[in-house]
Parts: C-alpha cells; sequence; structure tokens
C-alpha cells in the first residue's frame, strides 16, 4: 500500500507570510513552521508532490499557447549557502525545463552599471506561460549595496519606492511574484562552509568571499529585516522560509509555487479541431 503523502497542518502561504511588522530576529531558522513531521517525511511529501507541480507548470506553459499571458516569477535571496541552488535542483528541477527561465544575477557588469538598476533584472523577466526564478535580483541594490556602502542612503531609501512600483507594474501585467528569503543561522552556514572545505567535491562552491560577508552578518541581518518591512505587500509579499533544514526549506518552497499555481486557477486549453473526426482519421491511417 502506498503511504498517504504527509500535510501541512498550516498551509505554507499563511504560516511563511511576513508582514511589514516582521522580527526576523524572533524567527527559528531551524523550525518547519506548519509541519510537524521530520525529515523523511519531508523528503517523502516533496517527492510525492513532483508530479501535481508538474502538471500545474505544464497547464501555465499550454495556455500560453493559446493567448494566456500570466506567469509567475519566484525571487530566491538569501545568504550563502543558504540552499538557493538546492531549490532550483530539487523543486523547479522537477518542471518541464522549457517553461522555466532561470537566472543568477552576479555583481553588475561595467555596461550594467550604465543603466538604474532595474535594467538587468527587466531583461530577464519571464514571459507569458514561464516560471521564472531569479537567484539574488533586484534586492541586492538594498542589500548588499547597503551593507557595502555601495550607494547613497538617499539612493537606497528610493530604490525601495521604486521595487514596489516595479513589483506591482509586474502584478497588474499578469506577473504572480512569490518573494522567498532562505532563513539561515550563522551556525548552520558555518557548518555548511566547513563541509566544502572538507569535501573536493564541494571546492568549487566555495568563494573566499563568503567569509568576508560572514563577518557582516548582523548588517545583513537589519538590512534584510529592513528590505522586507519595506517592499512586501499584498501584492508581492515576503515569505521567510527557515533553511537549517535543506529538506523543510525544499519543501516549503515547493509548496509555495504550487499554492501559487493553484490560486492561478490554470485549465487544459480546450482542442481546436474535431477530436472525433482526428480519431476517425487516425483509425484509419
Amino acid at each position: 500500500m502506498t503511504p498517504a503523502t504527509p500535510a501541512f497542518e498550516t498551509s505554507p502561504s499563511k504560516a511563511l507570510l511576513v508582514g511589514p511588522d516582521i522580527d526576523l530576529a524572533s524567527i527559528d531558522s531551524r523550525s518547519t513552521p506548519g509541519f510537524s513531521g521530520g525529515k523523511k517525511k519531508g523528503r517523502l511529501k516533496l517527492d510525492a508532490e513532483n508530479a501535481e507541480l508538474s502538471e500545474l507548470q505544464e497547464k501555465l506553459f499550454a495556455e500560453s499557447r493559446f493567448g494566456s499571458e500570466v506567469s509567475l516569477l519566484v525571487v530566491l535571496q538569501a545568504m550563502d549557502t543558504a540552499g538557493k541552488g538546492g531549490i532550483v535542483r530539487h523543486v523547479v528541477g522537477a518542471v518541464d525545463p522549457q517553461g522555466v527561465k532561470h537566472y543568477a544575477f552576479k555583481a553588475p557588469t561595467a555596461a550594467e552599471k550604465r543603466h538604474d538598476f532595474l535594467w538587468r533584472i527587466k531583461k530577464q523577466l519571464p514571459g507569458p506561460g514561464m516560471i521564472g526564478v531569479f537567484d539574488r535580483s533586484h534586492y541586492e541594490d538594498v542589500l548588499i549595496q547597503r551593507v557595502r556602502g555601495l550607494a547613497k542612503p538617499s539612493v537606497i531609501e528610493e530604490r525601495y519606492d521604486v521595487i514596489r512600483d516595479f513589483e506591482a507594474s509586474l502584478v497588474e501585467s499578469g506577473t504572480r511574484i512569490i518573494k522567498v528569503m532562505l532563513h539561515i543561522s550563522p551556525e548552520e552556514q558555518k557548518a555548511r562552509l566547513a563541509e566544502r572545505l572538507e569535501r573536493k567535491d564541494k571546492h568549487w562552491k566555495y568563494n573566499t568571499g563568503d567569509l568576508d560577508e560572514r563577518e557582516l552578518w548582523d548588517e545583513y541581518q537589519a538590512a534584510y529585516q529592513l528590505a522586507i518591512e519595506r517592499t512586501t505587500t499584498p501584492e508581492a509579499p515576503w515569505f521567510v522560509v527557515p533553511a537549517d533544514r535543506k529538506w523543510y526549506a525544499r519543501m516549503a518552497v515547493q509548496q509555495l509555487i504550487i499554492d501559487a499555481l493553484q490560486d492561478m486557477q490554470l485549465s487544459w486549453p480546450k482542442a481546436q479541431f474535431d477530436v472525433e473526426a482526428e480519431q476517425s482519421r487516425l483509425a484509419q491511417s
């Protein structure tokens, strides 16, 4: 007998949703909001929900071939080692790649710096029927730029308003937005960095600059707190996902995506031809 799929007692869309009154420091990065099962049950649920996610993504893609202009944008933000890559591989990787547009933003190039900070972001937005995934995003321009003093405080302040307006325009044009902060503890990050140094197959993931950023942990947490306070809206909400347990973070983000796609009330496009006539022709061929 196939075991029943473990369920969330509270949907992640409710359990992980934060408002402008967020207190980031009070959120336990090892907690599993809305889910009382352990690692084994969490992995079982992740695998079991892949079929549902894949079907919803295919419906989204199929509808776009018949005029639908809706899309989904998943924004992943986190400190180093928090698991953005794992989300992309184990969650987004379960769907048809032709329906996904993934982009990992790095430090802006000289050419990109000649434009406003959203210029390079707009170039990577998902088209109709696509699931877009941003590994880092326009939020770097109010996070690292604030912490490292790469832009004037007055400029940073203006960007919060620009971001809210930008995201509101995306939603109005048919793009659903899920903004996720993977919330990892400094202790867990240290353990993951140590693993990258100990294992030869992980050396390629290690960046010597990670330790420089780690020294500014408190400053980054304050910058995240402020960014979430200033830019979470009903149209483009933030979800803070505890990320010390990789299995939970992957499962939670998977469910956030499923919930968003289900809320779009997607359906299979109706046939634009006489199905019975085509069946008859095929039988006679």
